[in-house]
């Protein structure tokens, strides 16, 4: 199972750095992730995502790493930080910086990669060929290079590249990419922004079933450090992400790091979701809130949402206002909910044991655009007694067939 290598990744480049990236760089971002702790925490990748390489190709057709950027070489690099070097190709003629891209290339470029040390590839979808010259559709397109990794480790009998498919999701990637990759882009490209983020969110709110151990929906870089989010928008962001299972790729400038976007990305209970070994799957809506059940609203998407962990079950209530609401539900809206039971309530942002919920739960005066994070256990029957017998009156019927409440 795909359970170590397709979670915590850390990628320093585009959105931080776009081109203005060196062998220097990626080495003291590799310092910077043991010095700051994140190392520690599961962040241990260190993503090069473009213009590493020359604009052409050798005189034998192969990619060739920028001769001042990455003067000693790539297999030096990666062997420095002593870690999974992660790697930026693209599936068209060139790459979206307009470098070198795969096409008709896939084999000779994988075995590039395995070469200079590399294991993941990000496989970006720009320059995309004429109709006439491809005769695919865009999941031929990607198996091209499925293809080729699975070629390339039956003859080297090394591990297989992790292929990261990055296609935007306009073509439902999400149903069909985990023929070829551990993950996959599901939209655009993410700005440090709240609109940005509750759009995201909405969209990835009706394919959450797509995700398990062997491949995630990507809902791209991690903007924490970026843009004008707040510490609450901040905080959901990362929730969000974390909980629903998608792969982690901090987009911040490490040197210029705060201790407010570290806390958020170390928070230990948060990631231990992420990394669950039990459960691989996302968190789901169970209510909309403000709005009716399965509706798409790009601004204010649900707000109630909830899934299985391995200790417990884990709820997020996202308060998606402008200003600050209680979020109150009834537990056994979530189906991992028994009835009848007590839960003990854990705050994975406060890191607090906050009682024990009966039945119901409300979150106070939760922030605008803020988060709760809850892991709920169960111990042991609620109190004798309750009225009503149900929580929930629909259906509700006495063993002689008596309906009970409306």
């Amino acid at each position: 199972m795909l359970r170590d290598i397709i979670t915590n990744i850390h990628d320093p480049a585009w959105n931080a750095y776009q081109c203005n990236i060196d062998e220097d760089l990626l080495l003291t971002t590799a310092q910077l992730m043991k010095s700051l702790g994140l190392q520690a925490a599961g962040y241990n990748y260190v993503n090069i995502d473009d213009c590493y390489a020359e604009r052409n190709r050798s005189a034998d057709g192969n990619i060739i790493a920028d001769k001042v950027r990455f003067k000693g070489g790539m297999k030096r690099l990666t062997d420095k930080i002593h870690a999974l070097g992660l790697y930026y190709s693209d599936s068209g003629w060139f790459t979206c910086a307009g470098y070198p891209g795969s096409f008709q290339n896939e084999l000779r470029d994988a075995r590039t990669f395995q070469d200079w040390g590399f294991d993941y590839l990000k496989f970006d979808n720009c320059a995309i060929p004429y109709d006439s010259i491809i005769r695919e559709g865009i999941v031929g397109k990607y198996k091209r290079m499925a293809d080729a990794i699975a070629t390339l480790s039956r003859t080297t009998g090394k591990r297989p590249l992790t292929f990261a498919l990055c296609e935007w999701g306009w073509s439902q990637v999400w149903q069909w990419g985990k023929q070829f990759g551990q993950s996959w882009r599901t939209t655009g490209d993410i700005a440090p922004n709240w609109d940005s983020l509750a759009n995201i969110i909405n969209f990835n709110s009706f394919i959450t079933q797509a995700t398990d151990f062997f491949g995630r929906n990507d809902l791209d870089m991690l903007q924490l450090g970026n843009g004008n989010l707040t510490f609450d928008e901040a905080k959901s962001h990362f929730t969000a992400w974390a909980l629903m299972k998608s792969p982690l790729l901090i987009g911040t400038n490490l040197s210029a790091i705060t201790n407010e976007t570290l806390e958020i990305l170390t928070n230990k209970e948060i990631l231990a979701i992420n990394q669950d070994p039990v459960v691989g799957a996302s968190i789901s809506p169970f209510r909309w809130g403000i709005n009716p059940d399965w509706t798409s609203n790009s601004s204010f998407p649900a707000q109630y949402w909830s899934g299985e962990s391995q200790n417990g079950t884990v709820f997020m209530l996202l308060n998606t206002l402008n200003e600050p609401s209680d979020l109150t539900f009834n537990l056994t809206e979530s189906p991992w909910i028994r009835a009848g039971r007590a839960y003990s309530v854990r705050d994975l942002w406060t890191h607090t044991d906050n009682g024990t919920a009966v039945r119901n739960f409300t979150a106070n005066a939760v922030p605008p655009h803020g988060v709760v994070a809850l892991l709920l256990k169960d111990v042991g029957n609620e109190p004798a007694g309750l009225f009503p017998e149900c929580s929930v009156w629909w259906q509700c019927t006495d063993k002689n067939d008596t309906r009970v409440g409306g």
